[in-house]
């Protein structure tokens, strides 16, 4: 049975997470409770409640957002002229890494309600008058001065004296689909449990629950990179020599016949690129680019049973390879059953050209897939477990985000910055500390008065002050969720509840 080891509403060292200290949120007098629990040995969850229930933040219609000042006044005086009052509010934190000077943007707002209900109406007839961006925001999640409160959550693993595993697991088993964390917990029988990196959610934007970014799973590659963007790395399913570090993947097939040509990636639908960062003639753009979906008219994408039985269908041409690399079928159009111990390369545009030319049945491919870090190759060993995040949150114990060279600055669009980096989230976050250990953390957001979330600056300050040395942001908002002992601890966003997530990091004796 889990064994509680503190309840205290002092600001003095967090049990359980050696080197912590009181939360830099808020003012530093505000109270800050605390209580942990021992899963298994090596393993803890710490609980922490910080700040107060705020007294002068309200709701808010934003009506948009402008890249100007001059947009933003012309915007408020079309408003007044509507009846509406209006105010524009100057967004001057960039990214700590984006040199463009001056402010972000411009952001106009209306009105400031006590209750969701009266903004929400107001916002409605907003609608309905054209604009159709208006939305509804809380004050206190806009990255300013705010009393929370906050609900953060700890989980710590000691990998030197647990005796069990830490691995990324797909949801459902196979990358089309997803699956809610607790569901995942509870078949495998799970210690702990919390969702893993980002994802695609809808079949608009590729391969529903395909990961938007690198995944391997037991030493098998279930989608490629989003170059250079920092992951968590599991060398080994013990957690020992966790770490954060940032990924490529190269990805190559070689023909019997001498030609070669690149892998644009694995396990998903050809054409779309979510969070962009790819290889090739991706487009718009080769850069990473966050919940955006890019487009290639030009792929080949490798399947094995990490897909399911099935390839999608579609036009191009489809190779069929045994176990050992050989050509058994040329498939068209594509889609068709996946070989047992074998893989399909599917080829669209000039993809299914190169296969028609160089992969006729007799022949053999040599698939080549490469994944390294930062810091050297990473082989596609059985022990290998790799999720993708980003930005980057700490490196060597310093606030180091990377927001603009990850992709979650876009140039076009200023406000996306605003809303994912700057302002309040749910978040998820993994770290290492200096002396090993692996932390994974959740920031309840969305909930005013409860949890009030994290921006990326607060959430380097968070892992800083929990005794990380280096850090990363996973896939967060309604995607945060934490389960401990077959509980859910956190309180997911969503208004429908807990999320089906693409993959979650899964603790288990």
């Amino acid at each position: 049975m889990a064994a509680l080891l503190t309840a205290a509403a002092v600001a003095g060292v967090l049990p359980g997470v050696a080197g912590a200290r009181a939360l830099p949120l808020g003012a530093p007098t505000l109270p800050e409770a605390r209580a942990t629990r021992v899963l298994a040995r090596g393993v803890t969850l710490t609980r922490i409640q910080r700040g107060v229930p705020p007294a002068a933040e309200s709701y808010t219609v934003s009506v948009g957002f402008t890249a100007t000042q001059g947009d933003a006044d012309a915007l408020a005086m079309q408003l007044a002229a509507e009846g509406v009052d209006a105010r524009v509010e100057t967004i001057t934190q960039r990214a700590p890494d984006d040199p463009a000077p001056g402010a972000l943007g411009y952001a106009v707002r209306s009105g400031s309600f006590a209750t969701q209900g009266d903004a929400t109406a107001l916002r409605d007839r907003l609608v309905a008058a054209g604009h159709s961006s208006a939305r509804v925001d809380w004050t206190g999640e806009d990255g300013g001065a705010t009393t929370g409160p906050w609900v953060v959550q700890v989980l710590t693993i000691d990998a030197r004296r647990f005796r069990g595993s830490v691995t990324p697991v797909l949801g459902s088993g196979v990358v089309p689909g997803r699956e809610k964390v607790t569901s995942i917990a509870a078949r495998l029988h799970a210690t702990a449990a919390v969702n893993g990196g980002y994802f695609v959610v809808t079949g608009a934007d590729g391969t529903e629950g395909d990961l938007a970014g690198v995944s391997v799973v037991g030493g098998r590659l279930a989608s490629e990179a989003v170059a250079g963007r920092t992951s968590l790395v599991l060398p080994n399913p013990h957690g020992i020599g966790a770490r954060i570090d940032a990924v490529w993947t190269r990805d190559t097939v070689r023909s019997s016949d001498g030609a070669s040509r690149e892998l644009d990636g694995v396990e998903r639908a050809p054409g779309s690129i979510r969070a962009c960062g790819g290889v090739g003639g991706d487009q718009p753009t080769l850069l990473p680019k966050h919940d955006f979906t890019c487009a290639d008219a030009s792929e080949i994408i490798r399947y094995t049973s990490l897909f399911g039985p099935e390839t999608p269908s579609g036009d191009g041409a489809e190779a069929v390879l045994d176990a050992a690399g050989r050509i058994t079928a040329l498939r068209e159009p594509r889609g068709g059953p996946v070989p047992v111990g074998g893989s399909v390369l599917a080829g669209t545009g000039g993809g299914g050209d190169w296969l028609r030319a160089h992969a006729r049945p007799g022949r053999s491919i040599d698939v080549r897939l490469g994944v390294r870090s930062a810091t050297g190759p990473l082989p596609l060993r059985r022990s290998l477990g790799i999720v993708n995040g980003g930005p980057r949150l700490l490196r060597a114990g310093r606030p180091a985000i990377d927001a603009r060279a990850e992709g979650f600055v876009w140039s076009d669009d200023p406000e996306f910055f605003w809303r994912f980096g700057v302002r309040r989230n749910p978040r998820t976050m993994a770290g290492i500390t200096r002396d090993g250990r692996l932390m994974l953390v959740t920031v309840d957001g969305h909930a005013a008065g409860y949890s009030v979330g994290a921006g990326f600056s607060e959430e380097a300050r968070i892992m800083e002050a929990l005794g990380a040395r280096d850090a990363v942001n996973l896939d967060g908002g309604g995607s945060t969720t934490m389960t401990a002992g077959g509980r859910l601890v956190n309180r997911p966003s969503d208004a429908t509840g807990e999320r089906p997530v693409g993959d979650a990091i899964v603790v288990r004796r």
